[in-house]
């Protein structure tokens, strides 16, 4: 959502484009406001209104910006201690804890957080967001694909040395079962290759992770042990939030390039 809003805001994208982007994510997606303020600010239905669609979301956030070129859209992905991103503490920042993703607008003051609803409804609800932003907090892309190489090897050597890594019969097979399942991800026309890499290689390892947290069937571990494999794994997971979002960050800043070149 944050390359594809991105790239329709600089004109790299039609609406249909970003829907058919969003389609494998939730069979359906309607948008509310959080609350009636910000139905009044970016006239969009309020919390207790008949929800409307992206197409009216994209139209709203492309008439709040005006014909100013827009700010970049960053994208926001938290866990417990880890809340980079995040303007002050407000309504926006609780929803996206509660979440663990958003998209935040610092430019205009609003921000998009996602709600699976069940029955393939994606609900994205906007906020006001009022507190105070700090300037992104910029990682090069090409430091955040160093670091998550380096954060597997070292989760590795953290887990033999714990006693707490085990070969799984059928691991391979489970990892690719989860990469099988991910939604496929579409877009834009002008999308980095280096961004891609990042993004395919995060979702790599995050199936990796999710494999390393399982235990053996009648093997499980002792609560020590557990916890142990489950601290030593934490590093691994912030590394792929870094990735993640300093590859949104680039693809970002690349598209905006690309319309200020035309």
């Amino acid at each position: 959502m944050t390359v594809w809003v991105s790239a329709w805001l600089v004109g790299g994208a039609a609406p249909d484009d970003v829907l058919d982007a969003l389609e494998p994510w939730g069979e359906a997606h309607d948008v509310l406001t959080a609350d009636d303020a910000t139905a009044r600010g970016i006239g969009l239905p309020g919390p207790t209104d008949r929800p409307t669609s992206i197409t009216f979301l994209l139209a709203a956030l492309r008439k709040v910006r005006g014909p100013v070129m827009p700010g970049p859209a960053r994208l926001a992905l938290t866990a417990p201690g880890d809340l980079r991103g995040l303007p002050g503490p407000g309504q926006f920042s609780r929803a996206v804890i509660e979440s663990g993703q958003g998209l935040l607008f610092a430019d205009i003051g609003y921000g998009l957080v996602p709600t699976p609803l069940g029955g393939g409804l994606l609900r994205w609800t906007v906020h006001s967001v009022l507190e105070p932003v700090m300037p992104e907090d910029h990682v090069a892309l090409s430091e955040a694909e160093f670091g998550l190489r380096e954060q597997v090897r070292q989760s590795a050597s953290t887990l033999t040395e714990l006693g707490v890594a085990r070969h799984r019969p059928g691991v391979r097979q489970e990892i690719a079962e989860t990469l099988r399942a991910r939604p496929r991800s579409l877009w834009p026309d002008g999308m980095p290759g280096h961004s891609l890499r990042v993004l395919q290689h995060a979702d790599e390892v995050e199936a990796i992770l999710a494999a390393a947290l399982v235990d053996d069937p009648g093997a499980a571990l002792t609560a020590t042990a557990a916890q142990a494999r489950t601290d030593a794994l934490r590093p691994l997971a912030t590394a792929i939030r870094v990735a993640r979002r300093a590859a949104v960050a680039d693809a970002v800043r690349v598209l905006a390039g690309s319309a200020d070149r035309t």
